[in-house]
């Protein structure tokens, strides 16, 4: 079993920044790929980031290449999610999830979820 919390949600005028971060435990936590995704308001839920469980490897939506970067600290089985640039149309609530087998853009794929955090980015 994994538990995962996230925090550093907040409001934000555009083209400010946020740091997400996502704190995991369970005995396994640390072998587990881990990824955010977002859902906003009558919207299905979409995949920002992804790292592999070494950290060495980062994949990225399109819509955020460039503006996000995502980073794993496996001594401290935290992953965060650093926003730069950021838009009203990244506004969501901003979940991340864990998944046995590897990275994956599918949140349906996914073992583990955290509660969630809001994010909210005014114009």
């Amino acid at each position: 079993q994994v538990q995962l919390v996230e925090s550093g949600g907040g409001w934000v005028q555009a083209g400010g920044s946020l740091r997400l971060s996502c704190a995991a435990s369970g005995r396994t936590a640390s072998s587990y790929a881990m990824g955010w995704f977002r859902q906003a308001s009558g919207k299905e839920r979409e995949f920002v980031a992804g790292v592999t469980w070494s950290g060495r490897s980062t994949y990225y939506a399109d819509s955020v290449k460039g503006r996000f970067a995502i980073s794993r600290d496996i001594a401290k089985n935290t992953v965060y999610l650093h926003m730069n640039s950021l838009k009203p149309e990244d506004t969501a609530v901003y979940y991340c999830a864990a998944r046995a087998r590897g990275s994956s853009p599918h949140w349906v794929e996914y073992d583990y979820w955290g509660q969630g955090t809001q994010v909210t980015v005014s114009s």
